[in-house]
């Protein structure tokens, strides 16, 4: 099960209540910070800006590849391990606006993590230290330490334990 906060809401969908969760100039800022970050190869400039700016915890030397999206309104509960990689184009949220109600979440990514090409992460979940995410994979739930998981929906494909035996 995935942590996540809800929040019930009245009337209009979650989305239309945006703003009273999340203040207009903190998502301008935010996107501005990410829009210059998805497109610089400089991959210690791109750190610096999500700590600096963003309030995100990154590791020593973990690279975000060209076109990570990262949570535009909350991506301050985002974490990353040293010496992880983010592949291309991968999206992490942590936050949810449905109908009737908006979720928030952490994302924990742990240290010395691969995430291939064109992920999805949700809201409220755990990657464990040394695991691989198979490109284009939904990670909709906790994914075990030194764990190899893809597909959609995510499944285990192989666990420490299999993989140090291989």
């Amino acid at each position: 099960m995935r942590r996540t906060v809800r929040y019930p809401v009245e009337g209009a969908n979650s989305l239309w209540h945006v703003y009273k969760t999340v203040p207009f100039l903190k998502v301008v800022k935010n996107f501005i910070v990410i829009q210059v970050a998805r497109y610089t190869p400089f991959l210690g400039m791109k750190s610096w800006l999500y700590r600096t700016f963003l309030r995100m915890k990154v590791g020593e030397q973990t690279s975000f590849a060209l076109m990570v999206m990262l949570d535009v309104m909350f991506p301050e509960k985002i974490s990353v391990g040293r010496n992880s990689v983010i592949g291309y184009n991968t999206t992490i949220l942590a936050h949810e606006y449905l109908i009737k109600e908006y979720r928030l979440g952490p994302v924990e990514i742990g240290s010395e993590v691969m995430i291939g090409a064109n992920c999805t992460l949700l809201p409220g979940i755990q990657i464990g230290d040394g695991a691989i995410v198979s490109a284009g994979t939904l990670v909709h739930k906790d994914v075990p330490r030194g764990a190899f998981v893809g597909g959609n929906p995510m499944r285990i494909i192989y666990t420490k334990e299999q993989m140090e035996q291989r």
